[in-house]
């Protein structure tokens, strides 16, 4: 991933509204948002890491070991600083060797100096907004008593805020996600009979994920009681002719998260399993008819609770239907009856209907949906009805 126009002026007009300076990111999807640079050290071993943004230019503020792959992968920044300890040798004659020894050598002693270090380079000045995501309360206090006379100022709902539109290039990684999840779905679906277990269709949708180039996330596959379980990993558990099937999945596409939640049945449903399955549809339906510009956030979770109650689950309540979605499985806004938020153009939603009544069954439908200039786009493509297996 690069940064692009689009994430230049979100960002830039976050410094101009909140009077500030630069932005700096900790988390690595605000990392990721403001250079493009993915840490698998972060990842791996959770690694502190920084990423400015300031008038003047960007900077990448990294432990030694992630010197190599930013050189690699050329991530267009106009300054890395590194910090800590790395032993490596270098290749005689090689540039990109010598640009990777040439970082080692000026390494600051600690994340905090490194940081003052970008922030000199860039000469910033005043009020700085700093990413609070990744950072410990003692971290916080370190870095502000090594960056003073800066004013630090708490940035993550800022960085969030502004992450919340996305950009043409964002807006095609979430769509052939959801088409790889569609896709490997589709061939699990396929493929269930009576005696897969959970475990089996499970390994059958991450063959197919990996095959289409993305990567994996928890995958949940649920058969017949244990489908009320909000969050089952998948078991041994085998289907059986009756049973309900759970299929909550996603994937990962060039660092943007796509899922999916669809049912099926093993045979011809029962009125209650087709009941509890078409009033989760309508409130869905619902829902996503409620995505407008303008609207908020909570009158989405309004018309679908409403319209599930309607469909004959009286008692149907719900904290939230969903979410944004993009660098992370979980953005802002909440779906929620409290959250007040206007929805904007470009922005994408993860809209859901969960119902589980613990000690029966549970059904879910998700779809994602781009908020557009007159209203919405479901970005699906595959059918939410129940899926009857032969």
């Amino acid at each position: 991933m690069s940064v692009y126009p689009h994430q230049i002026e979100r960002l830039s007009a976050v410094l101009e509204r909140e009077g500030l300076a630069a932005l700096v990111a900790t988390t690595a999807a605000n990392v990721q948002y403001l250079t493009g640079f993915r840490s698998l050290t972060a990842a791996v071993f959770h690694t502190p890491h920084f990423a400015v943004f300031a008038p003047r230019g960007t900077a990448l503020v990294v432990p030694g070991m992630d010197v190599a792959p930013i050189v690699a992968d050329a991530i267009a920044v106009d300054h890395v600083l590194c910090f800590g300890r790395f032993v490596a040798q270098y290749a005689e004659g090689s540039s990109a060797g010598g640009r990777v020894r040439a970082h080692a050598e000026r390494r600051a002693a600690s994340p905090a100096e490194g940081l003052a270090r970008a922030l000199e380079a860039l000469d910033v000045r005043g009020r700085v907004g700093l990413d609070e995501g990744a950072l410990t309360p003692l971290a916080w206090r370190q870095t502000a008593a090594r960056l003073d006379p800066l004013i630090l100022v708490e940035a993550a709902d800022l960085l969030g805020a502004a992450r919340r539109v996305k950009s043409p290039y964002e807006l095609e990684c979430l769509a052939r996600g959801l088409g790889i999840v569609e896709e490997a779905a589709n061939t699990v679906i396929q493929a269930l009979t009576p005696g897969m277990t959970e475990r089996e269709a499970a390994t059958a949708y991450g063959i197919e994920v990996l095959k289409r180039g993305a990567e994996l996330v928890p995958i949940s596959i649920a058969f017949g009681e244990r489908t009320w379980i909000p969050a089952p990993a998948p078991t041994d558990r085998p289907l059986r002719p009756g049973d309900l099937v759970r299929l909550d999945l996603g994937c990962v596409f060039n660092s943007y998260h796509a899922s999916l939640a669809r049912m099926a049945v093993a045979g011809k449903p029962s009125a209650r399993q087709e009941a509890a399955h078409a009033a989760a549809q309508e409130g869905l339906e619902a829902a996503v008819d409620a995505v407008v510009p303008g609207g908020t956030a909570g009158q989405v979770h309004q018309a679908g609770v409403a319209a599930v109650r309607v469909a004959g689950l009286a008692a149907f309540e719900r904290y939230h239907l969903g979410h944004g979605v993009g660098l992370e499985p979980y953005e802002r806004p909440k779906l929620a009856a409290d959250d007040h938020t206007p929805l904007e153009v470009g922005e994408v939603l993860r809209v859901e209907v969960p119902y589980f009544e613990m000690g029966w069954a549970g059904v879910n439908v998700r779809d994602t949906v781009l908020v557009t200039t007159h209203g919405r786009q479901v970005m699906n493509r595959s059918t939410r009805a129940l899926v009857l297996l032969d």
